[in-house]
């Protein structure tokens, strides 16, 4: 087995697992384990999926969500969040996914999205495209940040919180359109897919957004820190885009004081 047929293995599994317990799970059936973030069943179980194949069939190191690491830590990993998209999962909305990538050397190099409701399952392999089920998908070709959709997440700090606020104001008064999806998995293979530009994220996880940033690369987009250096395993905020907007974003971001 490859380590693509792997992952998407481990995905579709973890999705399915995902599927069975979406018609209950959302009658707000979880648990805090910080003041802004729940987990719920299906958080844990997909882990459990997802862990138990990569453990078996690989010997990579995992970085996981509810888990931490598991094996020594390392630049070259398994990254795995079990469900993006938690909060849309317990409200009864199908936008949430599993996300798992591999990474080396602090870049991604493998990555997979599935999303079980959607039925949507998105790869990409370093050097060799992204992937949208059985087509090959690509950003879109906006030039104008006027005519724009944009997204943004954030991270669990009040500091991210107040940032991506303060984006969401700016970005409002320049863009067509600004939303917040809630999965930045998702959100993110939106952008390598065309459907939006960009997606703006103060405070970014790695296990949300290390497969979502490969699909970008592949599909021609750019990705970066809010200082415009290259996105590596390390860096905490980040801005993906189609490349043509990333300069007037990135000033927009800066100028401002995000």
């Amino acid at each position: 087995m490859t380590d693509l047929q792997l992952v998407i293995r481990a995905a579709r599994a973890a999705g399915y697992f995902l599927q069975k317990h979406f018609k209950t799970t959302h009658l707000r059936n979880y648990h805090l384990k910080h003041k802004t973030q729940i987990v719920t069943v299906g958080d844990i179980g997909a882990e459990k999926i997802i862990l138990h194949l990569l453990q078996k069939y690989s010997s990579y190191p995992i970085l996981s969500e509810e888990a931490g690491w598991v094996g020594k830590r390392s630049n070259s990993a398994w990254i795995v969040d079990p469900l993006d998209g938690t909060t849309n999962f317990t409200l009864g909305s199908p936008i949430f996914a599993v996300s798992i990538a591999l990474i080396k050397n602090n870049q991604p190099i493998l990555a997979c999205i599935y999303a079980p409701i959607l039925n949507t399952l998105y790869t990409a392999a370093i050097g060799k495209g992204a992937w949208k089920n059985k087509w090959k998908i690509k950003v879109a070709n906006t030039k104008n940040i006027k005519k724009s959709f944009i997204t943004y997440c954030y991270g669990s700090s009040w500091k991210n919180i107040k940032q991506a606020l303060d984006i969401e104001k700016i970005m409002r008064q320049k863009a067509l359109e600004v939303r917040q999806l809630g999965a930045a998995s998702i959100e993110l293979a939106l952008v390598a897919s065309g459907r939006t530009d960009t997606i703006i994220i103060p405070g970014a996880n790695v296990w949300d957004v290390a497969a979502g940033i490969l699909l970008v690369r592949e599909a021609g987009g750019k990705v970066t820190d809010f200082n415009g250096q290259y996105w590596h395993f390390g860096s905490r905020d980040m801005i993906a885009s189609n490349g043509k907007l990333h300069s007037q974003l990135l000033k927009l971001i800066n100028n401002y004081g995000c």
